[in-house]
């Protein structure tokens, strides 16, 4: 079968688009021949070393497609099921084997290349809405790249908790597409100094919550945004690691709390997995989440579209097709 893999850390180039052997599973394991793929920054972080994994490994961690066999002890999904999962390395392939228990059956309402594209993005911004910061009506809420994937998806969920979104992003175009999705009030960090702006849209009270996917050159203005006891949620580092700061610094700015999540720790179990998953589907049917699909790409082109993402040229998802 077909996969892509990487030896050893580096750029997109590591990346090989290669034959290998058909993965073989255990009495708990299921084998997924999977439709499509999802494209997200942790798969970069793990390629460049940053989030450090034993090589040489099949990229990816996120996908949909139909269950072809099964283990003797599996029970949560039968032969011919749609099914998607994340947080199981290998989905860059035609095939991959995943642990049973991670395995979300994907309604016949929702499209596989859809139920690939909000498996992580989807439960994401899911947690950080509704278990990170628990959002409330009334609450202003100022998030980072907000025509991202997670971007996109956060805005909607935020609007439905009854609260107000300042979103920003790097042009115009995307700031279209994020006002589409609901976002009251969109600032171009290019053209414009976010802490500046929001200040002025808050009359200098400031935001409940930050949501920070960027990290390295958005930190230390996101903190200055927060009202006393406000949340900095810091779930990314497109920009680069945060340098460490001086615990002392929440203190004085306000008692304000740092997060630093990841999807991982909000999915340790099926009991976890599927409510948030069954309840992203459920909003996907019934039409109140808009998922944005920016480019399918041929599993081939897997550098591809990891440079397109790193490049920040995206606005929503961007997925392997295979």
């Amino acid at each position: 079968m077909k996969a892509i893999r990487f030896h050893h850390n580096g750029g997109p180039e590591v990346l090989s688009y290669e034959d290998i052997v058909m993965p073989e599973f255990s009495e708990g394991e299921v084998l997924v021949k999977l439709k499509a793929s999802g494209v997200n920054f942790i798969d970069i972080y793990q390629r460049e070393g940053l989030y450090p994994i034993p090589l040489p490994v099949t990229a990816g961690l996120e996908g949909a497609g139909i269950v072809t066999a099964i283990g003797r002890e599996v029970t949560e999904v039968k032969i011919g099921d749609n099914v998607a999962y994340t947080g199981c390395l290998g989905s860059y392939a035609e095939y991959a084997v995943v642990p049973s228990w991670r395995l979300v059956k994907v309604p016949s309402s929702v499209d596989l290349s859809i139920a690939a594209a909000v498996m992580l993005q989807g439960m994401t911004a899911h947690y950080l809405t509704h278990s990170t910061y628990v959002v409330k009506a009334g609450d202003v809420c100022l998030v980072h790249a907000a025509a991202g994937g997670v971007g996109l998806l956060l805005i909607q969920m935020i609007k439905s908790l009854g609260a107000y979104v300042i979103g920003t992003v790097s042009t115009e175009q995307k700031a279209e597409v994020a006002k589409l999705v609901g976002a009251d009030e969109i600032i171009l960090y290019n053209k414009q100094d976010f802490e500046s702006e929001v200040k002025r849209l808050t009359v200098n009270k400031g935001v409940n919550v930050v949501y920070d996917a960027v990290g390295k050159t958005t930190f230390d203005s996101s903190i200055n945004c927060l009202i006393p006891r406000g949340y900095l949620v810091l779930y990314g580092q497109s920009s680069g690691k945060v340098p460490p700061i001086d615990p002392l610094l929440l203190t004085k700015k306000g008692s304000i709390c740092l997060a630093r999540p990841s999807l991982e720790h909000h999915t340790l179990s099926r009991e976890e997995i599927i409510p948030r998953a069954d309840t992203i589907f459920d909003w996907v049917s019934e039409g109140k989440l808009s998922v944005r699909i920016h480019k399918k790409l041929p599993l081939s082109e897997a550098a591809e579209a990891q440079q397109l993402l790193a490049n920040r040229d995206t606005m929503g998802k961007l997925l392997l097709i295979q």
